[in-house]
């Protein structure tokens, strides 16, 4: 009987992410091959751009270990409504709604200690039993690699428009970078293009551009897989300050506001 019970609450569960996405027009997964090249900023500011484009706009932090997007969207702290065992989704501004698994803890301190098939479960609660309601893009920020997180987001959701690469100039993030592509083309998943990131340094004094980790390699990066280089982001003094605030860079507060509009630009093309 119990597994007559779980299997009926699996299929109604199937059913609801079915009905959720039909409403969401375009799915974007932001990956990296290598951790520290900046993709949750990237992720948050790609989806701030969009809203400022006109679009509504959700961000799913399916980073598990290391949920970061609440306090970078300035909603640290904040708790989801429930109504009849589903999410409201917080907003972190006009147009854009956030879930994150940092928004169900009581304690930001306490560690995640999950195997793989939790963290499908996981992925499908936060698709299935989240109110996302009528979406323009669900931009997915995804922890780096290719592990058991993006391969549960590609397995649940057909349909993706595809995945935004993100990496920085330097060799040991292109080397893991390239998986990243590889990884998306073994699952038939469309690659939107590569996003050069921490791309020469911003000097908040004078102004100019110093190349502090090379620059080039990301867009070079995309004409050896022959997918779309979708711009370069410089390292700011100023994205720090805001992501440590809970700020959005794409406000136009910071100089790489123009950098970042840009990427959306570009993106959109692709992603019409």
């Amino acid at each position: 009987m119990e597994g007559a019970n779980r299997l009926e609450e699996a299929k109604k569960r199937e059913e609801r992410i079915k009905q959720n996405l039909s409403k969401i027009k375009h799915k974007l997964v932001v990956i990296s091959g290598k951790g520290g090249v900046g993709k949750t900023t990237v992720a948050i500011n790609l989806a701030c751009g969009l809203v400022n484009k006109g679009f509504k706009v959700g961000v799913l932090d399916i980073d598990f270990h290391g949920p970061n997007v609440p306090k970078m969207l300035g909603v640290e702290g904040k708790q989801p409504l429930v109504s009849n065992s589903i999410l409201e989704p917080v907003e972190a501004i006009p147009g854009l709604k956030v879930m994150s698994l940092a928004l169900l803890s009581n304690n930001p301190d306490q560690p995640v200690i999950w195997r793989g098939p939790l963290k499908n479960v996981a992925i499908k609660q936060l698709l299935g039993d989240v109110n996302w309601g009528e979406l323009d893009f669900l931009v997915i920020d995804s922890p780096p690699g290719t592990g058991d997180e993006p391969l549960g987001v590609f397995q649940t959701i057909s349909g993706l428009d595809g995945t935004i690469i993100v990496t920085t100039p330097q060799e040991v993030a292109l080397m893991d970078a390239r998986k990243a592509i590889g990884f998306s083309r073994e699952l038939n998943v469309p690659v939107v293009g590569v996003i050069e990131n921490m791309s020469g340094l911003i000097c908040p004094h004078c102004g100019k551009e110093i190349q502090l980790f090379k620059a080039g390699g990301g867009e070079k990066l995309a004409k050896e897989f022959k997918v779309a280089f979708l711009g370069r982001i410089p390292l700011d003094p100023k994205i720090v300050e805001n992501s440590d605030s809970g700020k959005l860079s794409c406000l136009g507060d910071s100089r790489t506001s123009k950098f970042l509009q840009e990427v959306v630009d570009n993106i959109l093309e692709r992603v019409p």
